[in-house]
Formats: C-alpha cells, sequence, structure tokens
C-alpha cells in the first residue's frame, strides 16, 4: 500500500513512524510533513489549505490511502474533496466533523439521542451568556463554538474569570469567528480520560484508554494547552467503565449520526469526565489525539495501515486489533512563553543520546532543521516517549530520556502519569 499522512506535528510524525512498521505499506507520504518525519516518510510541502493540490497530488501517486491528522482539513472537507476523485480517506467528511468544528452541533446531536454530557446553553450574546453567568455562579466552563488549537475553553473558578472570558471570546475574539458562538455548561466533578475509537461508519473498536495533561503546570494548574503529555492504559478506565461508555456514548454518538444522514468514518475521540453517575462526555474530537496517539501508537499490536483502510471503507473487524502488554508515558517539552507565545530559533541538544535509550522514541512537534542541527519551531516541541512493562517504569523512563534533551528556555510538566500511579498504589 501508499499511504499519505496529512499534517507536521508530534501525531503525524507518530502516524508515519506506526504505519512504515506496517507489513502491507511499500510508502509513506507525509504532507508536508516534517524535516524528523523524512527517516520514515517521503515529505511533499503542499500548504495544510490547498485541500485541491493535496487530493491531487495523491491521486497522481496512487496513493491507497489518506489518513487526515489534524483538524482543521476535516472541518474544511478534504474527506469530501479525496473521495471525489475515489480516493479512500481515514477521517470523518465535513459533516461528520461538525463534531469537533461545533460544540453546539455536537452538544445538540447528545442532546437529541440521549449522550450523557454537562448540562448547557448556547449564546451568540455575550450579555445573555454573562446574566446565564451571574445567575449560575462558578465554578462554571465557558467554551469557544468552534476550533482554538485545543485551548478554547476556559473552566472558570469565579463568576468574575468566566465573564471574563466570554469577553475575551466575544469581544476580544481572540479565537477569532470561533468565539463569535459559545457555550457555557456545568464544571463536571471527576477523573477527566480520554476513549478512541475506531470507527467505519457502523462498527466501533475502542482503542485503549488514554490520559491527557491539558494545563501548563503541575497539578493541573495554568492556562490550558494543546496537551502536556499523556500515559496509557488508564487504570481508572476499566473493562466496564469501557463497555459503558461504548454502549451510553460511542454507539448512540455514530448511530444519531447515521440518523441525521450523516456517516462517519475515521477516529472517533471521545475526551471524558468520569463523574459519580458515570461517563459523560467533555468534548468529541474527530481525529487522533495528540499527544494521546503518542502513547496509544506504540502500543497497538496489528497492523495500523491495513486497520485504517478497514475503516475507511467500511469493512473494520474488531479481531484486527490487539494490544500489547504494558504501558507507555509521553512528556511533551515546550517552547519557553507557550502556551501564550512561542520561542523559535533555539538549538536542541541530546536527542540522539535520549532516541539510544530503551524503548524510547522522540516523536518532534515544532522542531526545524538548521544546518544539520534541530532548533524550537513551534509551542509543543517534542513527545518523549517511552514503553515500558508497567507505568511506574514507562514514566521513570520517559523523564529520564527528558533529561537528556536540552533547549533554551525548555517547559514540561513534571507529573505526568502521577494520577494513574496514585491509583495503583
Amino acid at each position: 500500500m501508499k499511504v499519505a499522512v496529512i499534517g507536521g506535528g508530534g501525531r503525524e510524525h507518530a502516524l508515519v513512524w506506526k504505519l512504515k512498521q506496517s507489513p502491507s505499506v511499500e510508502t509513506v507520504y507525509a504532507i508536508p510533513g516534517s524535516a524528523a518525519m523524512a527517516e520514515f516518510a517521503r515529505c511533499v510541502p503542499l500548504p495544510l489549505g490547498d485541500l485541491e493540490g493535496i487530493t491531487d497530488y495523491a491521486a497522481e501517486q496512487a496513493v491507497d490511502l489518506l489518513v487526515i491528522g489534524p483538524e482543521v482539513p476535516l472541518t474544511e472537507g478534504i474527506t469530501d474533496v479525496a473521495e471525489k476523485k475515489d480516493l479512500a480517506v481515514f477521517g470523518p467528511n465535513k459533516a461528520a466533523a461538525r463534531l469537533e468544528g461545533s460544540k453546539s452541533f455536537a452538544k445538540k446531536l447528545m442532546k437529541k439521542y440521549g449522550v450523557p454530557t454537562a448540562a448547557y446553553e448556547i449564546f451568540t450574546d455575550g450579555a445573555a451568556a454573562k446574566d446565564y453567568i451571574r445567575k449560575k455562579g462558578a465554578p462554571i466552563v465557558v467554551k469557544a463554538d468552534g476550533l482554538a488549537a485545543g485551548k478554547g475553553v476556559v473552566v472558570a473558578q469565579t463568576a468574575e474569570e468566566a465573564l471574563a472570558a466570554v469577553d475575551a471570546m466575544m469581544k476580544d475574539k481572540i479565537f477569532g469567528e470561533s468565539g463569535g458562538r459559545i457555550v457555557v455548561e456545568e464544571c463536571m466533578r471527576g477523573e477527566e480520560v480520554s476513549l478512541l475509537a475506531f470507527v467505519d461508519g457502523k462498527t466501533i473498536v475502542p482503542m485503549i484508554a488514554a490520559q491527557d495533561h491539558k494545563r501548563i503546570f503541575d497539578d493541573d494548574r495554568g492556562p490550558n494547552t494543546g496537551g502536556m503529555g499523556a500515559y496509557a492504559p488508564v487504570p481508572a478506565v476499566s473493562d466496564e467503565i469501557r463497555a459503558n461508555v461504548y454502549e451510553t456514548i460511542l454507539k448512540p454518538t455514530i448511530e444519531g449520526l447515521a440518523a441525521e444522514g450523516i456517516t462517519y468514518r475515521g477516529c472517533l475521540y471521545a475526551g471524558l469526565m468520569l463523574t459519580a453517575e458515570g461517563p459523560k462526555v467533555v468534548e468529541f474530537n474527530c481525529r487522533f489525539g495528540d499527544p494521546e496517539t503518542q502513547v496509544i501508537l506504540p502500543l497497538l499490536d496489528g497492523d495500523l495501515a491495513q486497520i485504517l483502510y478497514a475503516c475507511a471503507t467500511g469493512q473494520l473487524d474488531p479481531s484486527m486489533i490487539k494490544w500489547h502488554a504494558g504501558a507507555a508515558c509521553c512528556v511533551v517539552m515546550a517552547s519557553e512563553g507557550y502556551p501564550e507565545s512561542s520561542r523559535k530559533g533555539d538549538r536542541i541538544s541530546g536527542l540522539d543520546a535520549a532516541e539510544s535509550r530503551e524503548r524510547t522514541v522522540v516523536f518532534h512537534s515544532g522542531t526545524a532543521l538548521k544546518d544539520g542541527h534541530y532548533i524550537t519551531d513551534g509551542g509543543r516541541v517534542l513527545g518523549v516517549t517511552a514503553l515500558a512493562d508497567d507505568l511506574k517504569e514507562a514514566v521513570h523512563k520517559a523523564y529520564a530520556a527528558v533529561k537528556e534533551i536540552s533547549f533554551e528556555g525548555r517547559q514540561f510538566r513534571r507529573d505526568i502519569g502521577k494520577k494513574g500511579l496514585t491509583r495503583l498504589q
């Protein structure tokens, strides 16, 4: 098979790394890819927004499968464009991608089909949103309706913080048009986890659960980021909870979309809160998570290309998907100033030493190659991932590798996996 991965971040690096290991894969393309991905894939420097150019190139190369990494091309309809050119695509079409592209669409769908989620109201008027917040009090959650690179959610501990978030989104337009409509919802209590699933339109196969760490500082303090690290599997997610999520969340969501005339094929990412009343949806994403992908795929025991192709063509068989024993931990190293800003151009040292460690791989999220050396080129720079027989050892190995790597102003959380380890104790 020839497979093309669309995107250039850490998630896509993990995808090309895993696809390169598939016995059925002959060539992997990465569009646009990155310098680090060139080890595994043929990088093609086409802009992510050029949907026609990307799909034309894939058709010219007789690519068997397009795998869409980031959310923006999906919400803009790259799958619809590709399918008109008879290309198989792992990633939902534009209508289905609204599940991530519009939080109000997702909320209305969940309400209609009885999928458990937080109580909410939708607003296009800032004054009305503020009145609602004053009436409800805090803690309360304010979300930009559209895409905001994982940063469009404010979990406000005070009413003042929530009111400021409304102004920032609706008046100051810090997320552009994405904040023209907002969702205000109750603050759910519990442990947050991610359960991703392979979906072929009808068949749904959940992956192993992962836990992302969204806030910039230890102990879940500071502003939200795109994700500062993850581990898998998650001790808090038992087989019973997975079965519950399948029956009450994944299945009714896919069947609800089908009832609306929308076929969902690709990865369905359910961000969940494990509440006292049971699992509830925090958010849906319509693609692999970042950094969850960096811990889930290394534990996958199977031919990833065949699994993704089966999803794209409506032929998924649960027997294709198995998991290695053990655990994985990924620690994200970010540049100075992230998430508000990011420094670029700082030289990175110690990558070879980190990668030479046993069962350790470094995925590049925001790097560039200059004069033969990697430099920082984004907010999240690296995802340092380690595998081990258990979570404690995986965490230890990941941080040992992080110690090898240095660049000016580097920042990372020192408590990735702590919740899982506490539970295991």
